[in-house]
């Protein structure tokens, strides 16, 4: 098989990656993406100088949908919901990389993104991609919504624990997640420009990030009843990435039988056979409370890659489950996972173009 893509939204960060990772993708013959204001590609992505590749326009695509197998969008939230139904009228399958179709629920999306969903319709048909848990939906889906890259970095992290039934969800989940840089965009921002960002911390949306109640709506079918997340964000000290902490209460009657062997225990059986999912098991040798830094996820260990790494602990003394998550915000947070998703959807080794470890 050989796949023809086209990629509406091609000069931001997201639409970049996606290039970059299909031009190894063993199965695709043709890569289309877009621009708006005729740039060349080549100076928009320099990494991709000698490629090969063009930008067209969006009508310009949209005249060859017949030639395609499946359209990414790597578009601002508003775009995809208008522009999607062209291409799924023509049998042309559709991976949403924007939040436009991860919510089923239009009023949920008209709250959280502040205007109506264009494509109403299409809502109860959209698969959310996160393969590990959605894989069977994946395959036989013409429409995927890809997560966010807070969010499937902790749903991630989060699902073998909420499946357990050790979570006391009475109690809000608290989560701190930092990304990098390139999760403020391509667009040119002061704070984030290096000279003002260097050596900083940048927290931002703290009444209430978007990708909370995506967490929420995500997380409470894996919890089987609904929950609050807390959860606070920032841009760290560097390009790509996404950390996540989290702290998760464990209900009274568990805590004397919960620990961090049995955590790892369950961490490891839930992702057991999953490729893109790593759990850091490694043994503890100081003392109680003593500082080992490798045995939990670091973050330059995933970028440049499609996996995540999760860590987990348990505080007996005040009865929280501490988890960390790790992804590559423009990978296993985007363009990654996207890819991931087109090969379930087609039928691929889910590992195409993907097989490449941290950097």
């Amino acid at each position: 098989m050989t796949l023809h893509i086209g990629i509406v939204g091609g000069t931001g960060h997201a639409g970049g990656e996606l290039c970059r990772l299909l031009l190894n993708h063993p199965a695709v013959d043709t890569i289309v993406p877009t621009a708006r204001n005729g740039e060349e590609l080549e100076r928009v992505h320099p990494n991709l100088l000698g490629s090969g590749l063009r930008f067209v326009t969006v009508e310009q695509l949209q005249e060859r949908a017949d030639e395609l197998d499946v359209v990414f969008f790597c578009t601002p939230s508003g775009e995809a919901m208008r522009s999607a139904p062209f291409f799924l009228e023509r049998g042309v399958k559709v991976v949403d990389v924007s939040a436009d179709f991860r919510f089923g629920d239009p009023e949920r999306y008209a709250a959280v993104y502040g205007e109506p969903h264009a494509s109403p319709q299409l809502l109860p048909e959209a698969v959310y991609g996160i393969t590990e848990l959605h894989r069977e939906q994946v395959a036989t889906a013409r429409l995927v919504a890809n997560p966010g890259c807070y969010a499937i970095t902790a749903v991630l992290g989060l699902a073998p624990l909420l499946a357990s039934g050790l979570a006391d969800l009475d109690t809000a989940i608290h989560l701190a997640a930092v990304n990098g840089t390139s999760g403020a965009g391509s667009k040119p921002v002061t704070e984030v420009m290096h000279a003002e960002a260097f050596g900083s911390m940048l927290p931002y949306s703290l009444e209430g990030h978007r990708h909370g109640p995506e967490l929420e709506t995500h997380l409470a079918p894996l919890a089987g009843r609904e929950l609050c997340v807390d959860m606070t964000t920032a841009h760290g000290n560097f390009v790509r990435g996404i950390y996540v902490q989290a702290s998760v209460a464990v209900r009274a009657e568990a805590r004397a039988e919960v620990d961090r062997s049995r955590l790892l225990d369950l961490y490891e059986r839930h992702y057991a056979g999953e490729h893109f999912v790593r759990v850091n098991s490694f043994a503890k040798k100081g003392k109680l409370n003593s500082k080992e830094y490798g045995v939990y996820p670091s973050l330059n260990a995933v970028v440049g890659s499609n996996f995540c790494h999760l860590g987990v602990d348990y505080d007996p003394v005040r009865g929280f489950v501490k988890v960390v998550a790790v992804s590559d915000n423009l990978v296993k947070g985007a363009a990654g996972s996207a890819i991931q998703n087109m090969n379930v959807m087609f039928g691929l080794d889910e590992r195409a173009g993907l097989g490449h470890y941290g950097l």
